[in-house]
């Protein structure tokens, strides 16, 4: 099979799917950058470049560079446009669009029943001052786009968190702030690839954030199946068939759903579990082609 995948040619992902095709299917990398959509008596077709993407088997959202608000809007019709002419898409342009937005994705799990920290958005720093104070005082800023822990800030002090909230007003950003969590230093990453479940556990005592990228040590675990179906009901709120699910176990003894991510990595996690990621990820995705054409 031809499979695309939208990242970037230097992507450690990349070169690990290749790996794992062995042969059995054909890697093409492309880029959002390079997206082009054309309409006319035939249809709408689809490229990035000189690769035709209407006329492959499926195509692997490996990233989601940033862009305008026109460019971010173009590349998600792009991509619902080939789930509609037939072209598999994983994870599909719908569950990518909601998991990439914090605000989005946290609203989807709230009402989907699952636990997620207080969390308010707004615009202005006189609304994230009030919002501060009502969540208690210490909150997690975070960017509304925006993945392994990169600008994220806990705040804890008013006049700080006054300053902060200017700056991204001035800025144009839009404010999330969430609830500090009360933690024991790790969380807990659930890796979903259709009906596969990998896990890991990330511990960081020198800081409260717990991504492997910020030092984070991982061990791999058996999740019982509670945190299996909180995880599956997390990826189903946002339509994501592949994705990676934070649970944070916070000291109150609860179940905290932080993120879902529709563009998962699985770096650490390959090591840890001793899986071949990559692989289980293409054999999923062939399966997902192959099944609309038995059906």
């Amino acid at each position: 099979m031809h499979f695309v995948v939208l990242g970037s040619p230097a992507s450690w992902y990349l070169r690990d799917l290749a790996r794992a095709a062995d042969g059995r299917h054909r890697i093409t990398q492309a880029t959002f950058r390079q997206l082009t959509a054309c309409v006319g008596p035939a249809g709408v077709r689809c490229s990035s470049g000189a690769v035709d993407m209407s006329g492959v088997d499926a195509v692997l959202v490996r990233t989601m560079p940033p862009g305008s608000l026109e460019q971010v809007v173009f590349r998600m019709d792009a991509l619902a446009r080939l789930e509609a002419a037939g072209v598999v898409v994983i994870n599909p342009a719908r569950a990518v669009e909601a998991a990439v937005d914090k605000y989005l994705a946290t609203a989807k799990l709230q009402s989907a029943g699952l636990r997620v920290p207080r969390t308010a958005v707004c615009q202005t720093a006189d609304d994230a001052l009030r919002c501060f104070a009502e969540l208690g005082g210490d909150v997690v800023l975070k960017p509304l786009f925006g993945s392994e822990g990169r600008g994220i800030t806990r705040l804890t002090d008013e006049a700080l968190a006054q300053r902060a909230f200017k700056m991204l007003e001035e800025l144009g950003a839009v404010l999330y702030l969430q609830e500090f969590i009360a933690h024991e230093g790790c969380d807990l990453r659930l890796l979903l690839i259709g009906e596969t479940v990998l896990a890991m556990r990330r511990r960081n005592p020198l800081d409260w954030r717990t991504n492997v990228s910020r030092g984070a040590t991982a061990e791999a675990f058996s999740p019982d199946a509670k945190l299996v179906e909180l995880a599956r009901r997390a990826a189903a709120s946002v339509g994501a068939p592949v994705a990676g699910v934070d649970i944070l176990p916070g000291r109150d003894n609860h179940l905290y759903v932080i993120e879902v991510n529709a563009v998962p990595g699985w770096r650490a996690l390959a090591a840890v579990t001793r899986q071949d990621v990559a692989r289980l990820v293409l054999d999923y995705v062939a399966s997902a082609v192959q099944a609309p054409r038995s059906s």
